[in-house]
């Protein structure tokens, strides 16, 4: 079979571009697999960070740009048996034998025209990456997609485990406020590391002894600046940034810390901006997987990972988030209690039965 795959940030090495090329990867190993994408650098980049095997996917001139005219990627498309595109709110009209879209994340509000209307009729299925992702997209395109979770590599390691609380994610400004002489007052970042920094610095503050937070963040070039602002803020506080490590780097740190913190969509209003909350978690997972003891926002798609205090732990409020970790810090055999259960809980979202299930798909 011959097989397109299609990524509109391909550039962004986020959890959605881990899933499209792991999905390019699993077909590549019995199929021919063509990624429609410009820059080749970018490839290289995504292989190294998430360890992933593209010496048999062949990179070709992206038709999905818009300089491309509309017969050609149609006569391109018409070239191959499926398709599979990440939508970024769109709907592509292709006339490949099969097509697939992928939502990554809710897209709220964006009510179907007809002529998306008829693009859906001529795509075979819709895949999501969670419960949450389906709950908004199936209402907004009036569809039934097929909830297929994000793959997740597990490489626990055999270290010592020290009195670390870890985030991991990317560093990504969602709005910058400035004054009137146009300098920067403030970041808001989606994953709300800010928000995090604050409260361990407030629970040093309050007395915490012998704790780290380490921030495991990758980082973009055009908001570099932007985040050396951002790390002033934990100055004089054991706050660590460990900056664009590999998969396989950050597993090091995974197995080292105790403690998984997530913030992503707190303080947002979610019924009308969804996407700000996490879609899915794949850190959360890969956590958990390294034993771990997750304590995350009570929001998007964490609340399908967690099963509060028994896999880990949910919260809703600031003053929870800090009363739930204290009581972790403070009883060692509940921490690892909670560790054992939370790493036995997680191997369902393993990459073998990602790649099954795509193999499955794509052949039915």
């Amino acid at each position: 079979m011959k097989i397109g795959i299609f990524d509109p940030y391909l550039d962004d090495l986020g959890g959605g571009e881990k899933y499209m090329m792991t999905i390019a990867e699993t077909l590549s190993k019995k199929h021919k697999v063509n990624v429609f994408w410009d820059n080749h650098e970018d490839l290289t980049k995504l292989a190294h960070r998430f360890l992933l095997d593209f010496s048999s996917i062949n990179i070709v001139k992206n038709i999905f740009t818009t300089d491309t005219s509309i017969i050609k990627r149609l006569r391109e498309s018409f070239k191959y048996d499926v398709i599979i595109t990440l939508s970024d709110g769109s709907l592509p009209f292709l006339l490949s034998k099969k097509t697939f879209i992928h939502f990554q994340q809710p897209f709220p509000n964006i009510k179907p025209k007809l002529s998306n209307i008829l693009k859906i009729n001529k795509i075979d299925n819709f895949l999501v990456n969670s419960k949450f992702t389906k709950s908004f997209i199936d209402k907004e395109f009036d569809i039934n997609s097929k909830v297929l979770y994000p793959p997740v590599d597990f490489y626990p390691k055999d270290v010592k485990r020290q009195n670390i609380i870890l985030n991991v994610g990317r560093f990504r400004v969602k709005d910058v406020t400035t004054s009137k002489g146009g300098q920067t007052k403030g970041i808001g970042d989606f994953k709300k590391q800010s928000v995090m920094v604050d409260v361990f610095k407030k629970m040093v503050d309050e007395g915490l002894k012998n704790w780290k937070f380490v921030l495991a963040v990758s980082v973009n070039e055009h908001e570099k600046e932007i985040f050396k602002d951002f790390k002033k803020s934990a100055i004089n506080y054991p706050v660590e940034f460990l900056v664009n490590k590999t998969n396989k780097e950050l597993w090091e740190t995974y197995s080292k810390a105790k403690i998984y913190w997530h913030a992503s969509g707190f303080g947002e209003d979610l019924n009308r901006h969804p996407e700000f909350a996490e879609h899915f978690g794949i850190s959360t997972v890969e956590s958990m997987g390294a034993g771990c003891v997750p304590v995350v926002i009570n929001a998007g798609g964490q609340k399908e990972i967690i099963e509060n205090r028994v896999n880990g732990f949910l919260w809703d409020t600031l003053d929870q988030l800090m009363s739930i970790t204290l009581s972790l810090i403070n009883d060692n055999s509940k921490l690892d209690e909670v560790s054992k259960r939370a790493s036995a809980s997680v191997k369902k979202f393993t990459k073998e039965n990602f790649e099954k299930q795509i193999n499955d798909l794509v052949l039915s």
